[in-house]
């Protein structure tokens, strides 16, 4: 029997004409045998072609990725139903493109947006209305339920986000989180603008994941131009990628000390991700690592004097970081707060689908880097860190862990290129895409599973462009870890997942 799905690799462009196009019930009978297997939810989305059919596409995964289309209905049983990974997608294709999922269990907006096609919205809420009182929030009833409502404004500088807590004393017995404060509409302007601003507008996506987005980007680009890329230059990359994940998740082991009041690791993971961001100036000329990957290379050359240099400063680091990340998991106080708070178990990290950090915390033994290798990550033995206990000391000890293996990983790369002298730097000018093609590209960004989805019309223009940020699988996790748990450990919980506010709203 013939597969109705195609198999495709990492990065693979594909005639759009290639994809199976089923039946919508074959397809929605068929995504729920490959779930009832194993699969895994990448993206569930609707994209219309030149002549205004509509289409929903899904992208799937588990030792393979797996990709099939169907033309869109007005309305379907919802997935989610099924399997609650699917919730958020369906919620987002029903407010972008009106498409009703019959059945989904809390069908509410994620972004607050008229739909694409300009047809009646069929969320509970009106966009003309403020926010976030503008559709019913989750309720317990009880004489002793009491609700504690934080944000969308917080202080400090964090991104807007509401939280409604359902309390019972000190106890939470239902988190619920609504997003979309933000909204940018980048998915929508993409297409809009010149080639050469595609690369800045999604460096700006996250902030703090500038190279992940940015290094997904130039290898769907690559792949729709078909260009190759040396091997100098996807090491680099791969650098960069790699110095972003450890200075992320030191700033994140940071927070976690100053959040149970251990002072001196917070001021020093504060200061070692400093160390890292200012190791992507050297090699970028920004803190952040913009600038740096573009269609064809990296922008910038990398000297041996800078090889040197990084690796030097690795050395001298790399003790401190294991000193430090030792003392704070180690620490009795510590460990009286991290251990058994904010338990999501590898069951219910399964069946909402969490990816990631939050993932491997429960158990999960998945890493992008290992299951789908791109840029330089084929010629390392990617090693993929997993915890059992899925609580926030869980999340803490993967970071740590992680960061000592990407250490590894950036002085295993570091050491040829000191000694590779051929130019690294190139930029497509002009090149035209693959007409009526589709590309998807899969990275471990710091946060996890990160997806760019790109689809090209018959003149090779972006008709689509799909971006699923990991935390976009997460925040359900953060809301089923504070269950059963005392409101004054959300600040942990939270920071312990350390959701992107921007990167879900796009």
């Amino acid at each position: 029997m013939q597969r109705p799905f195609l198999c495709i690799s990492n990065g693979e462009r594909k005639n759009i004409h290639d994809i199976p196009l089923l039946d919508f019930q074959l397809l929605h009978d068929t995504i729920l045998g490959y779930i009832a297997n194993g699969y895994h939810v990448v993206h569930w989305f609707a994209y219309s072609d030149m002549t205004q059919q509509l289409y929903v596409m899904v992208v799937l995964r588990n030792q393979d990725l797996i990709i099939a289309r169907a033309k869109a209905p007005e309305s379907y049983p919802a997935l989610t139903c099924y399997y609650e990974q699917f919730h958020m997608f369906e919620r987002e294709m029903c407010e972008q493109y009106a498409i009703l999922p019959i059945g989904h269990p809390w069908l509410k907006s994620v972004r607050y947006h008229s739909n694409y096609r300009g047809l009646p919205d069929l969320l509970n809420y009106d966009v003309n209305q403020d926010i976030p009182g503008n559709y019913p929030y989750y309720a317990i009833q009880g004489e002793e339920i009491h609700e504690v409502g934080v944000g969308p404004v917080h202080a400090g500088i964090i991104e807007p986000g509401h939280f409604r807590f359902n309390c019972i004393g000190e106890t939470v017995l239902h988190l619920e989180i609504q997003l979309g404060f933000q909204h940018r509409g980048i998915e929508q302007l993409i297409p809009t603008v010149s080639m050469n601003r595609i690369p800045v507008i999604l460096e700006g996506v996250a902030g703090d994941t500038a190279v992940g987005n940015g290094l997904c980007f130039v290898q769907a680009f690559e792949s729709l131009c078909n260009f190759q890329v040396n091997d100098k230059a996807k090491s680099i990359r791969t650098i960069a990628f790699e110095l972003e994940r450890i200075a992320n998740h030191l700033g994140d082991l940071g927070a976690l000390s100053g959040d149970v009041a251990f002072l001196p690791p917070a001021a020093y993971f504060g200061r070692m991700r400093g160390d890292f961001l200012n190791m992507l100036l050297l090699i970028s000329g920004n803190r952040f690592g913009k600038g740096l990957i573009r269609p064809g290379g990296i922008n910038f050359p990398i000297t041996q004097e800078q090889c040197e240099a990084l690796l030097k400063r690795i050395q001298d680091i790399k003790p401190q970081i294991e000193h430090v990340g030792s003392l704070l998991l180690n620490t009795s106080s510590v460990l009286a707060r991290f251990e058994g708070t904010g338990t999501v178990s590898k069951q219910l990290a399964q069946t909402i689908g969490l990816v990631g950090v939050a993932a491997r915390a429960s158990g999960i033994y998945y890493d992008v880097r290992s299951h789908f290798p791109s840029a330089s990550y084929s010629t390392l033995h990617i090693n993929p860190v997993v915890e059992t206990t899925g609580d926030v000391y869980a999340r803490a000890k993967v970071r740590f862990l992680e960061i000592l293996e990407s250490i590894k990983y950036i002085q295993m790369l570091l050491n040829p290129i000191s000694h590779v002298s051929e130019n690294n730097m190139f930029f497509i000018k002009n090149n035209p895409c693959h007409a009526s093609s589709v590309v998807v590209v899969i990275n471990e960004a710091w946060r996890g599973e990160l997806s760019h989805c790109v689809i090209t019309d018959d003149q090779g223009n972006i008709v689509r462009y799909k971006i699923k940020d990991p935390s976009f699988h997460n925040w359900t996790g953060l809301a089923m870890a504070m269950r059963d748990t005392d409101i004054s450990d959300f600040p942990l919980c939270n920071k312990s997942f350390n959701l992107s506010y921007c990167g879900f709203d796009l």
